[in-house]
């Protein structure tokens, strides 16, 4: 079972990355004005989202203790950023404080991953 949530695990980071390299490749087009929500920031959000609920279920499934506050908390920090993203996704450019958000909402998740033990 080890495996397989390590599985989920790497594919929850390639998530991330993707969420996060598609906030980075469009920096120089924010600063310009002309900055969108690339697929690949959908993509990568909601492949967070489907890798953490199996994450949490696998560790559930093998009586892992969880903290569940800090779950609540990174799911609705997911959930804005997919709404974000979602909504958005369409439009030829998005403002900068929406697009930023996005980006520094993805951060604080990762550091709410990193650091609350």
């Amino acid at each position: 079972m080890d495996v397989v949530i390590n599985i989920f695990v790497g594919l929850h980071i390639i998530g991330i990355a993707s969420l996060l390299g598609g906030f980075l490749t469009q920096m120089k087009a924010m600063r310009a004005g002309t900055a969108r929500f690339v697929p690949a920031m959908l993509h990568g959000a909601l492949t967070m989202l489907v890798t953490g609920i199996v994450l949490v279920g696998l560790n559930q499934a093998q009586d892992h203790s969880l903290n569940n506050i800090k779950l609540g908390i990174k799911m609705a920090v997911l959930v804005v950023i997919l709404a974000l993203v979602y909504v958005k996704r369409d439009e030829e450019s998005v403002a900068k404080p929406v697009f930023g958000a996005v980006g520094a909402l993805t951060v604080a998740n990762i550091f709410i991953a990193v650091l609350w033990t």
